[in-house]
């Protein structure tokens, strides 16, 4: 992959209006921002091009309005925010109240960059749509990535091209196919790929073993058991703990039992964690590790009763002297929950964008920016 221009690129900002594409998309309890880290982590960017006398409109989506307006989505509070952390930046409304956002309307783009000299993308966590305000404007614009994109690209394509060993990837997540194609590029390049969360149990299944009413996928079970019989160095949990029958997740007071098991899960019991083996095992992997991704919790953390083995290896990655990566989305949240997230070199601002980064080496997002993308190619 070619590089992407760079904010130093632009020349002369001075007297220039700049659209800087941005990731706002923060959690929201009502108007009340609970996590900033999205908003604070693109103004580097925005103020470099304002202390360049830029004048700088910023654009973002916030949550999944369907096309129109919501006012569940209304941008207004991160407005205010950026507003009170660096004033004089304007911020448009949220671009998914307009259906050409998504659907790359050429008529919006053209609504989004009218008046505008010069374009920025600083939305690494959208960078993997093709979106109007991702891929649109840089075909009219001068564009250039911003700082927290450029970084992004920087360290997960050096850890896709040219991670030093032993590189150990964690698995984790619900489902086999929403990782299909990562699990495919990852194995190709790691000494240890160790899998958790909701998808084992479709691997145990591949292995010929009961999993109870754990979560299962049957579509997939003959695609992991040819993955399995490769050379690939996929490597498996060997204990479980689960949930009995009557349990309820994230309802202690409904009842059931807790217990650790082996692989085969009996009927009416379901896994939702991997055992303390499985993480005492993957723990001293990850120790010895010299570059770590970690993409995916493996167990349902947000439970107390099943957050250990999440824990454990959140715990691992802090503490190894190894360079580590978590990919965003919810092993960012598990991280933080854990107070590590602080102690990992590079926590993820997209977790579907470091996916299919690591998996394709390219976005759209960047495509456009290099003036390569097209409808047909990405």
């Amino acid at each position: 992959m070619s590089p992407v221009p760079q904010l130093e690129d632009l020349g002369d900002v001075a007297g220039k209006r700049v659209l800087v594409r941005t990731d706002f998309n923060v959690p929201l309890n009502g108007t009340e921002i609970t996590d900033d880290l999205r908003i604070r982590a693109a103004l580097p960017t925005l103020r470099w091009l304002q202390e360049r006398g830029a004048e700088v409109t910023a654009m973002s989506h916030l949550g999944r309005p369907k096309g129109e307006p919501n006012p569940e989505y209304d941008i207004e509070p991160v407005r205010q925010h950026l507003e009170s952390l660096l004033p004089g930046v304007k911020l448009l409304d949220n671009l998914r109240f307009d259906p050409g956002e998504t659907a790359n309307d050429p008529a919006f783009v053209q609504k989004l960059i009218e008046g505008q000299d010069l374009y920025v993308n600083d939305a690494f966590g959208a960078s993997h749509r093709a979106h109007a305000s991702i891929v649109g404007p840089p075909q009219h614009l001068p564009g250039a990535a911003g700082r927290l994109l450029a970084k992004e690209v920087e360290i997960l394509g050096g850890v896709r091209d040219s991670a030093r060993k032993p590189f150990v990837a964690i698995m984790g997540g619900s489902k086999v196919s929403d990782k299909v194609a990562i699990i495919e590029a990852l194995s190709e390049r790691v000494d240890e790929l160790l899998i958790g969360g909701g998808m084992a149990f479709t691997f145990f299944a591949a292995q010929g073993h009961s999993v109870g009413n754990s979560l299962l996928e049957e579509s997939m079970v003959d695609y992991c058991a040819e993955l399995l019989a490769s050379d690939r160095p996929i490597r498996l949990p060997h204990d479980t703990t689960a949930l009995g029958p009557g349990g309820q997740l994230f309802d202690p007071d409904a009842g059931g039992d807790v217990r650790q098991m082996g692989t085969s899960i009996p009927d009416g019991w379901m896994g939702v964690d991997i055992g303390p083996g499985t993480a005492s095992e993957y723990m001293e992997i990850v120790h010895d590790a010299a570059t770590i991704l970690w993409n995916g919790p493996v167990g349902v953390f947000e439970d107390p009763r099943f957050e250990a083995g999440t824990k454990t290896l959140a715990m691992a990655v802090a503490e190894s002297r190894g360079f580590s990566v978590v990919g965003g989305g919810d092993s960012a949240a598990a991280a933080k929950q854990f107070g590590v997230d602080v102690d990992m070199d590079h926590v993820s601002t997209g977790g579907g964008a470091s996916l299919e980064l690591l998996e394709k080496g390219d976005l759209p997002g960047l495509a456009a920016l290099r003036g390569e993308f097209s409808e047909g190619g990405q």
